[in-house]
């Protein structure tokens, strides 16, 4: 794979299909008039009469698999679904099915252990020392430093967690030193671990994060960089127009550029929330919209009105509670006496219309992060490395499987 030539495909194809994913659900079916989704006007009927037919089993179906999701959308976004693949074969190592004495993964997650024997998997062995960045409890360099008996310096700017990694790691016996900083503001500090080291990594540092480890490695001449990012949206970028000088050109060209809300959708895919979460978010978005209902009969205001986010806990109660606290939120009196079912039934509808307008918008989730992928790519590549895109781990195990290796040229 060619990065700018693949990144000025997605680019493109991201550009041409804009208007199916560059927009807010919510806002889309409460803000237009009558709540006709004038969005999907300019969309061929075809798409429409499908989208409108499905049940709401077809739409949570769909919307967990991405092979039947591709298939069903097919023939109204070819382009998009046969966009090149961005890895290149895998040849993982034995490392994910290597036996590890218990206490060496005691309190470590099945799934999140999973990931981190998958990333290692990946990661060659080296005689110097590896830089783990955003390192928490130390977990992924624990591993590192007690199965390859390789130095580890672990970055995490929470205190408490690199006390209890450092009292791990010397219970241990273990070469794996923590520093104790702001990845964000501690460059200068920093700048001596990168320059006796020969590998630095992070498993899932969100936006800004691995911006930083990328800025910082590569200036440091680091030999070689492992990145699964994660949290596109959680960066200071904004309006994002790309981290490399060909994806900015490339963006510019076609101008395109990405809001907060945007880049969130590439984050959107979970496989992992149990069935208790599962039903209290669907009952979040009921319930927003139900408020949202009464809100305009009350105020005559068909605009959507943002709410702050809520502890999930109010959606295990009663709808009136939530309503009375949302209501607060807008500086607006509840009456003693409300319809609440009828304005549950008009949430549900709306509901319904939200799901299949997000259902639309996720034919472009994974396109979307795979250009945001190649931009890192492209990137560290500008910064003179070689670099190749694996999928470390299932898709099963985490969404967020997308893996960046770097070696300098």
């Amino acid at each position: 794979m060619v990065v700018t030539e693949a990144l000025k495909r997605y680019v493109e194809t991201l550009a041409k299909f804009r208007e199916y994913w560059q927009f807010v659900a919510f806002s889309a079916v409460c803000d237009s008039p009558e709540n006709t989704d004038p969005l999907l006007a300019f969309a061929a009927s075809d798409l429409r009469h499908a989208l409108e037919h499905l049940s709401d089993d077809e739409v949570e179906h769909l919307d967990t698999n991405t092979d039947a999701l591709n298939a069903f959308f097919a023939p109204w976004f070819n382009d998009v679904i046969a966009l090149p693949t961005i890895t290149s074969n895998n040849q993982l190592s034995s490392f994910s099915q290597e036996e590890l004495p218990f206490w060496l993964s005691n309190g470590i997650g099945g799934r999140k252990l999973a990931q981190i024997r998958a990333f290692l998997g990946q990661i060659p062995v080296v005689s110097g020392t590896a830089i783990e960045w955003c390192a928490g409890k130390g977990h992924l360099g624990r591993l590192l430093a007690f199965t390859r008996a390789q130095p580890v310096v672990s970055v995490e700017w929470q205190a408490p967690l690199c006390h209890a990694g450092q009292a791990l790691a010397e219970n241990l016996q273990l070469h794996q030193r923590f520093v104790h900083a702001n990845v964000m503001t501690d460059a200068q500090r920093l700048a001596p671990e990168f320059t006796e080291a020969s590998q630095a990594f992070a498993l899932h540092a969100c936006g800004d994060l691995h911006h930083a480890l990328i800025a910082q490695a590569a200036a440091a001449h680091c030999e070689q960089i492992y990145i699964a990012p994660c949290c596109y949206h959680l960066t200071k970028q904004v309006p994002y127009q790309g981290l490399s000088n060909a994806a900015q050109q490339q963006l510019q060209q076609q101008h395109l550029s990405f809001s907060a809300h945007d880049l969130k959708l590439a984050v959107q895919a979970q496989v992992t929330a149990g069935e208790r979460i599962a039903k209290l978010r669907k009952t979040e978005v009921h319930w927003r919209l139900a408020y949202q209902c009464w809100r305009e009969s009350l105020t005559s205001d068909s605009y959507y009105k943002p709410l702050s986010s809520v502890n999930k806990k109010w959606f295990a109660g009663g709808f009136a509670d939530f309503a009375q606290w949302a209501a607060q939120q807008h500086q607006l009196e509840l009456p003693a006496q409300c319809d609440w079912p009828r304005y549950l039934a008009e949430g549900h509808q709306r509901m319904q219309r939200v799901a299949r307008l997000e259902l639309l918008r996720h034919v472009f989730r994974r396109p979307l992060e795979c250009l945001l992928v190649l931009d890192r790519a492209a990137w560290l590549e500008e910064l003179g490395y070689n670099v190749t895109v694996a999928e470390f781990c299932d898709y099963q195990q985490t969404p967020r499987n997308f893996l960046l290796k770097a070696q300098r040229c």
